[in-house]
């Protein structure tokens, strides 16, 4: 091998405004250099991400550079366009079984972020995981993923809302995993996994109503004013606690840090990018796709080629203007969009300023038209729901048992109600300045009453 292969050079390039290292290369000398070590990112002192990358090709293992064997099957043979490389066209109506089967399987593993979730005010681990990386997978029934939980992620709402008696602090949001070797030769390709969880303190229910526009700006080189988000869920993506000397990083810097290190590690390997969410989750997953995509962590220089990008959003809400739709589109971010025609969430932000009124805006050119929300991607629609219940039109494991079951009409909800035991939590929440929670509650049974087909 002449040189040693480097997918995260553009990348690094771009992280320079977070980090100001100054980047060389030896291409004589049959390596790349950092200098010292790889670009970190630093927030008010606090720095991630340091990993050495001085690497001579002599050093590197066949394994690391060799693509992953596929064994034949559909999926290995066919994983790009189960991940959206042709917008899933053919795929959706009717849907195609291995899609199905890809989206429980994603869907899995978002639901493992709820049953993970501990939400015992007693606990010495509330509102983070009750588990730890190796045993998460297990606990959540999945120790046959075929992945490695690498690392988990938590983020702080920049809204001063306390839970109880809980300070205000990062919560746990989720995790980043990675497909083994047995796995990956059974998908195709190594499979980075990044997934959320859906809404549960107030803050972050808090966060979700706050319903207006403001400009990314995720890329220093060039912030994109017309490129817009809903601001609650930008502040749960790059808030951190800068404010205390061991605060936590912002969920962005975080994951921006995972990304790049797990992609170096496995550079010249087929790869894929896949980030599951739901609810809330589905926002950030949006988001920290379209970063990624944004900043070119996905590029591969010694190809030109980009590592796929694809979200699977479980009744995701909207989360930016038309602006921020056509850049991802631009970037191919792949978004498959699963929602339950009878799920309110799924309207919101943007009841009334969306795509529809966007159209009627731009014939008749009237100045707002940027100011509309608008849903990224393709929408999987599911309509076999017959409940009006908001907590079963909503929640995810009921959304996974009637994909599994899909000639089911119904479903009887038994046992442990994580939508239920959550509300129950936040309604029990004292009242705030300038607002009240149970205000809050009744404004979005209303909307929810509003929306029923």
């Amino acid at each position: 091998m002449a040189t040693c292969m480097h997918r995260m050079h553009n990348a690094y390039t771009n992280f320079s405004a977070f980090s100001g290292n100054v980047f060389s290369e030896n291409i004589s000398g049959k390596c790349l250099s950092l200098g010292s070590s790889t670009p970190s990112f630093k927030t008010n002192g606090v720095q991630l991400g340091k990993q050495p990358l001085i690497m001579s090709a002599s050093l590197i293992a066949p394994s690391m550079v060799k693509k992953v064997v596929a064994t034949g099957s559909r999926l290995a043979r066919g994983w790009r366009e189960i991940q959206g490389m042709n917008n899933w066209e053919n795929l959706v109506e009717p849907l195609d079984s291995l899609l199905r089967e890809e989206i429980i399987r994603y869907g899995e593993f978002v639901d493992a972020c709820y049953k993970a979730f501990e939400l015992d005010p007693n606990s010495k681990r509330y509102l983070n995981c009750k588990y730890g990386k190796r045993n998460l997978l297990n606990e959540a029934g999945l120790e046959n993923s075929g992945y490695e939980v690498t690392k988990y992620i938590y983020a702080t709402p920049d809204i001063n809302v306390p839970i109880q008696n809980s300070p205000s602090c990062g919560r746990w949001v989720g995790y980043v995993a990675v497909s083994s070797d047995h796995e990956s030769a059974k998908l195709g390709r190594r499979d980075l996994l990044i997934t959320f969880r859906g809404t549960v303190t107030n803050p972050e229910w808090i966060a979700n109503l706050m319903s207006s526009l403001t400009e990314a700006r995720l890329d220093p080189h060039n912030p994109r004013p017309e490129v817009k988000v809903e601001s609650g869920f930008l502040s749960l993506y790059t808030a951190d606690e800068s404010q205390s000397k061991f605060g936590l990083p912002s969920c962005r810097e975080q994951l921006l840090s995972e990304v790049s290190r797990v992609l170096n590690k496995y550079q010249g390997e087929e790869m894929s990018i896949t980030i599951a969410g739901h609810s809330m989750g589905s926002s950030l997953a949006l988001l920290l796709a379209y970063d990624i995509s944004e900043l070119g962590l996905n590029k591969v220089v010694s190809t030109n080629d980009h590592v796929p990008v694809t979200v699977f959003s479980f009744g995701g809400p909207r989360v930016g203007n038309s602006g921020f739709k056509e850049r991802c589109e631009e970037l191919g971010v792949k978004v498959l969009r699963i929602v339950n025609v009878n799920d309110p969430i799924t309207k919101l932000p943007g009841v009334f300023f969306n795509e529809s009124l966007k159209v009627l805006a731009e014939r008749y050119d009237l100045p707002w038209s940027c100011s509309c929300y608008a849903h990224v991607g393709v929408e999987l629609l599911l309509d076999f729901f017959k409940m009006h219940n908001p907590s079963c039109v909503h929640d995810l494991e009921t959304y996974i048992n009637l994909l599994k079951r899909p000639n089911n009409l119904e479903i009887q909800r038994e046992g442990f109600n994580f939508v239920q035991k959550a509300k129950k939590m936040a309604l029990s929440a004292p009242k705030f300045k300038g607002l009240s929670w149970r205000n809050a509650g009744i404004n979005m049974a209303g909307l929810v009453q509003s929306q029923r087909t």
